[in-house]
């Protein structure tokens, strides 16, 4: 096992990131890629990407639900019971990155070495994915590509482990 710097214990946290849909920009795929290897050294990460569901041009509330049900159930296969999940929800808390980081410590010290996030597709999440939430947590109110909020993400997973290890990274 390796050691976790940032909560001197024996223990390496394990962090899934499930995204519904797959990464097309090569750009964002680059991002993901630096991030990735950078967080290396603090965590286990595990990105996984499931289909979305295909979105037809007349949309109404019940097509709407259907798809986000459908996508529901494959993210929550991926959900491990013993995971603390976080969802990104429009109507989710807001953290500063300070604030993001002690989060992330307290989980870790609460024996939970293992710390879940989602990514709902362009319609967003299921009330039964919602419902399963540990925490839903939102990095914004303005709307972003799913895809550039992997990366938002990311980065602040990255800053978090920076400022839980007291080592400098830009403001």
């Amino acid at each position: 096992m390796q050691q976790n710097h940032s909560f001197g214990v024996n223990f390496m946290l394990h962090i899934d990131l499930i995204c519904v849909g797959k990464l097309k920009e090569s750009y964002l795929k680059s991002a993901i890629s630096e991030y990735s290897k950078r967080l290396s050294k603090y965590c286990t990460l595990s990105i996984i990407e499931i289909s979305d569901e295909p979105i037809p041009e007349k949309l109404n509330q019940i097509i709407i639900e259907d798809i986000k049900n459908k996508e529901g159930k494959k993210i929550l296969k991926f959900c491990k019971k013993s995971s603390y999940l976080f969802v990104l929800d429009l109507k989710g808390h807001q953290f500063t990155s300070e604030e993001f980081a002690k989060e992330i410590e307290n989980i870790s010290l609460q024996s939970n070495s293992h710390i879940t996030f989602v990514i709902g597709g362009s319609l967003g999440l299921s009330e039964e994915v919602l419902h399963s939430a540990d925490k839903r947590i939102c990095f914004s109110k303005m709307t972003f590509p799913h895809q550039l909020i992997r990366v938002f993400l990311l980065e602040q997973l990255f800053r978090s482990f920076k400022i839980l290890n007291h080592e400098t990274y830009h403001r």
